[in-house]
């Protein structure tokens, strides 16, 4: 049930996303004489849709019998005049698939010509048009980080943006699970169940802080207090027989300190013991929105970083496997394996990533969604043709070089770079699929 609510949901979550971005393009290109032929929820086929008379400005629901099977539309206006969907008619149209959105503006290709076409606008109009998208993306993010800002943000990131001076984090305590026999920690009196509350005095909130802290102080003494529950006489406090000889007994929790000599750095654990940490949020007042901007523009640094990454670790790998030694070979094997591990297309974000993060509740889920869209601003800024970015590029190439560029190269260009997208896409279904399996 988990799966099925967490797969519902990541296509609502998606498809708002999408239609967000979607949204950009109409808005710019309604901004900048551009007119758009129809916006669409979701994709074909159609479910119902309304159009704008472009005679009288008032929107009336388009019937059945006016599509065309292409999903273009006769319109029928207000003087029984029948006449082709013209430039300044604009449809609304709800569709089927809950995968996304579209935005069909009136002569794409860059060499039409006609007036209100995205052909014959401008450069600099059709520069805020093709990444209108993206911006739209990047503000949802930004408006969703804000808000966690405000009611509770979790933490995904190492040295996660905040100003410290405007944040408060509810601190909870780190549970262990596991104590290691022999361990430093079993031999400290560690206890499945424990409750790490402070290192050295130190309050902490999440178990990556115990680690870190750990790892800087490899082969020292650290004092943790921990939280205990354990049976008491309710009237002697200081009684710990069981059973207990007292008429009355109860649970209650105790604080203490325990000193464990950490291990050396080099050794398999340097405490030995298994934590859980309850997720603390931290919350912000008037710092909320340069909080939502910087983690918006931290989390853009890193999807540009992990790109860098994977497309370096790619084409080594890829290079590696003509070098003679055989170490080398499996090196770059390693590097594109991880490749493969990095990746996660449409099945493995709405089957295991959304159900995961609508189980651990709305600031998670909430997160997520933010960290989708600022993935989508940063890979359709890339120069890759059949984005956005890349018909930017093509477009100013063009114009630089100060050639006609025709709808016949626009279009083999772009329908190649679309098949190659579309073919990287069916491999990491097909990886998604068997990770999901296994």
């Amino acid at each position: 049930m988990d799966i099925f609510l967490g797969v519902i949901v990541g296509l609502l979550v998606l498809m708002f996303l999408v239609t967000a971005h979607e949204f950009g393009h109409f808005l710019a290109a309604r901004r900048n004489g551009v007119n758009v032929l129809e916006f669409g929820i979701g994709f074909p086929p159609r479910a119902i849709a309304w159009i704008k008379d472009p005679k009288t400005g008032k929107w009336r629901r388009l019937p059945k019998k006016e599509w065309k099977k292409d999903g273009m539309a006769k319109v029928v206006y207000s003087n029984g005049e029948k006449s082709e969907l013209t430039q300044d008619g604009m449809i609304f149209s709800l569709n089927w698939l809950p995968i996304g959105g579209f935005c069909q503006m009136d002569g794409e290709s860059a060499a039409d010509k006609r007036k209100g076409t995205f052909g014959a606008a401008n450069f600099w109009s059709k520069t805020k048009i093709l990444f209108a998208g993206v911006t739209m993306n990047w503000l949802v993010a930004f408006i969703i980080f804000t808000i966690l800002a405000w009611t509770g943000m979790p933490k995904f990131l190492d040295n996660q943006f905040s100003l410290p001076n405007d944040t408060r984090i509810n601190k909870e305590p780190v549970q262990v699970i596991n104590v290691a026999e022999g361990s430093p920690a079993s031999e400290a009196g560690f206890k499945n169940d424990d409750l790490i509350v402070a290192v050295n005095g130190e309050k902490i909130a999440y178990a990556d802080d115990i680690i870190s802290y750990n790892e800087a102080h490899a082969g020292e003494e650290v004092t943790y207090t921990i939280k205990r529950l354990e049976t008491v006489c309710m009237n002697q406090p200081d009684c710990y027989q069981e059973p207990c000889p007292c008429l009355e007994e109860g649970e209650e929790w105790t604080e203490r300190e325990i000193t464990a000599k950490l291990n050396p750095s080099e050794s398999e654990y340097l405490l030995g013991v298994s934590m859980a940490s309850s997720q603390a949020l931290s919350y912000s007042t008037w710092s909320a929105p340069i909080v939502g901007a910087g983690i918006t523009l931290q989390l853009t640094g890193e999807t540009f970083k992990g790109v860098g990454v994977m497309l370096w670790n790619l084409i080594s790998g890829i290079g590696s496997q003509f070098s003679p030694d055989a170490s080398v070979r499996e090196s770059g094997q390693e590097s594109i394996s991880a490749v493969g591990d990095s990746v996660s297309g449409p099945v493995g974000i709405i089957g295991v990533l959304f159900p995961a993060f609508t189980s651990a509740g709305p600031a998670n889920l909430a997160f997520l969604a933010a960290l989708i869209s600022v993935s989508l601003a940063c890979m359709n800024v890339l120069p890759i043709p059949a984005l956005d970015g890349g018909r930017w590029l093509l477009i100013a190439i063009y114009k630089i070089r100060k050639k006609e560029l025709t709808k016949e190269v626009e279009e083999k260009i772009v329908s190649r770079a679309f098949m190659v997208l579309l073919a990287m896409i069916f491999i990491v279904t097909i990886l998604d699929i068997i990770r999901i399996a296994n």
